[in-house]
Formats: C-alpha cells, structure tokens, sequence
C-alpha cells in the first residue's frame, strides 16, 4: 500500500490573500481620488491615511472603512464625476495637438503641454512676429495659423473657452519704438493672434487675453537662448476648474 505524504504543518495559508486584497482596494481607491483631488473632502484623506497606517482595512486590522452613501446609491461615483470625463476629453485634445503640430513641435516654433490652466499651445514669438513687432508674420506662419484655427474650431473642443497670454523676454523696449513698456507688447501680441483668429472664424466671445511683459519666465533671461524661450505667446484651452 503506498503511503500517504504528510502534510506539511509548515505550509502558509490563504489568509494573506484577503489582507493584500484589502490593500489593492484601498491603493486603487486613494489614486483615483489623487486623480482628482478637488472632490475630495479632508476628512475623506484623513480616513484613507488612518487606513494606510494601520495596514489594512476594517475589521482585519482595526482600520477604517469607506462605505458607499447616498451619492453612491444616487450613482455619483468617482468614476461618474463630471471632471473625469473633462479630463479625458482633454486628453483626447491633447494627443491630437500634438498631432496636428508635430512639424512645428520638432523645428521648436510650437509646444504642447498641459498645466493647471488646460492644455497650452505656446508659439515661439521669434517665428511669428519681426523683433520688437505686434504684426504677425503672416507669410511664413499662414499655415500654422489656419491649422489652429480649424482645430481650435473642431468639435471636440467645442463650448470651451480660450486665453491668448503674451510673454517677452527682460529687455527693455526700445524707448524710441512703438512701444511704452513690454507690457504693452505683449498685450498687443495677444491682441494680434485673437484679431487673426476671429478674422478666420472662431468667436471671439470665447476668448480672454493678457499681457505679462517678463513676469513668467520659462528659462533664464541671462542667455539668447533662454530669452528666445520667454518670448512667446500662449493659448490656453481653459479646463473648466479655473475659467
């Protein structure tokens, strides 16, 4: 008869399982809220960093849980929150930027980002305007230009709203020239994409302008180089949390 192996009284149980699924869970949960962090309350981050701390949740290790309310019950989820769907769709616009300007973003006359603001599209002032000068150079920008506009005008981004920012770099204006100040500069640089803009179809009812002279630096103003960087022009597809 052959014999039967012993159990090994030695052998790890299953437990663990229900413990590391806890903290999958609750990993998931604190990085969706991350995702958006203007809907969560204090008290929601208190609990989760309490969870944390303990090493678990609930019952198995003394921690706190988060149950489902009334706005769960009523289906406001996290992953129903209106801004998730607009952060998506700014994603979508985004990628597509990119897109649209990947000749100019390789030759550095045009980047795409996104900050706290929504998503930038800079210009490089050198390659849209003569120096010292708030007329843009149509001729050698004309294609850039009607390629934002029809994506400005696309559907995706359509009910949103635009700002046009002005930058220079930290040199005086000539005091024999147009210009009183770098701020005013700017301003008319602002003045000048949004004048071209509305001219080829989009509303101007939808956009804001501003002048910032030298005040926000993207580089240093110590070299060409950064200096180039500085002077430039922003237009902002505004997220909704900061029009």
């Amino acid at each position: 008869m052959a014999r039967r192996k012993k159990t090994d009284s030695g052998e790890a149980g299953a437990g663990w399982l229900t413990t590391y699924a806890d903290m999958v869970t609750l990993m998931l949960c604190f990085f969706a809220i991350l995702f958006n962090p203007d809907e969560t309350t204090q008290a929601q981050m208190e609990q989760i960093a309490t969870s944390m701390r303990t090493g678990g949740i609930g019952a198995l290790a003394g921690g706190l849980t988060l149950s489902s309310g009334r706005s769960a019950d009523l289906g406001n989820t996290i992953m129903a929150l209106p801004s998730m769907e607009r952060g998506r769709n700014l994603g979508t616009a985004l990628r597509r930027a990119v897109s649209v300007f990947s000749p100019e973003i390789r030759s550095n006359k045009v980047r795409v980002t996104h900050d706290e603001r929504g998503l930038v599209i800079t210009l490089a002032s050198d390659a849209f305007f003569n120096p010292a000068s708030a007329r843009i150079n149509i001729e050698a920008t004309r294609d850039i230009l009607l390629r934002l506009g029809t994506y400005m005008a696309s559907e995706e981004l359509r009910g949103r709203r635009f700002r046009i920012e002005g930058h220079t770099d930290a040199v005086d204006v000539d005091p024999d020239g147009p210009w009183e100040d770098n701020w005013q500069l700017s301003t008319e640089r602002s003045r000048s994409v949004l004048r071209y803009l509305s001219e080829i179809g989009i509303d101007e009812r939808r956009f804001q302008i501003a002048g910032f002279a030298d005040t926000m630096p993207i580089s240093t103003n110590e070299t060409p180089e950064g200096r180039a960087n500085n002077r430039r022009v922003d237009i902002i597809i505004i997220d909704d949390g900061h029009l």
